[in-house]
């Protein structure tokens, strides 16, 4: 969906980088548009809808994806490039959640830490195969849904809103009003 918005004079707007670096908008709205576009999108199967559940989740994941290339004890400058990025987006993550934390109840807390157990026990049995199984995972892993960097950015600055649809940015149709 995102190349078929690449035309777009709001998806002309922003800069769009990936790789642990923050996208940066010329302006609120082409971040709506992102956003709206993000929270449209599925999760994959096992990864919490909340925010802050979600952000903890993505952390994980890229964590998880880090170790995982570390311990391959590679020279190869791409998986020394990818190792770095992951950093990058842990402590992206790791901020947000941290910043956010205080504010979230019990409940969302223990969520949080049950989606973030789950991805850590997947990774570690990938951490007990050998060299090559652990290569050939690392080369799979393509990253973490869109979504997860407007999540951090939301929990991180306090949004309370809902994100925005992509009816709110004119993407879709507003739903027809019920007579």
């Amino acid at each position: 969906m995102a190349v078929g918005l690449a035309g777009t004079a709001a998806a002309q707007d922003a800069v769009m980088r990936t790789g642990g670096t923050d996208a940066v908008f010329a302006s609120q709205n082409t971040e709506r548009m992102w956003e709206a576009v993000a929270y449209s999108n599925p999760l994959p199967p096992g990864a919490p809808t909340a925010d802050y559940p979600l952000v903890a989740w993505c952390e994980a994941m890229v964590s998880g994806h880090v170790a995982l290339g570390e311990s391959l004890n590679t020279d190869d400058e791409l998986d020394l490039e990818l190792i770095e990025l992951g950093r990058a987006e842990e402590r992206k993550f790791s901020r947000a959640l941290e910043v956010a934390g205080p504010r979230q109840n019990p409940e969302m807390l223990e969520v949080a830490e049950t989606a973030a157990a789950g991805v850590r026990a997947r990774w570690s049995r990938m951490m007990e195969q050998d060299l090559i199984a652990r290569d050939e995972t690392f080369g799979l892993f393509f990253g973490l849904p869109g979504r997860c960097e407007h999540a951090a950015r939301r929990i991180r600055e306090n949004i309370t809103t809902p994100p925005a649809t992509l009816a709110d940015v004119g993407l879709e149709p507003a739903p027809a009003a019920s007579e």
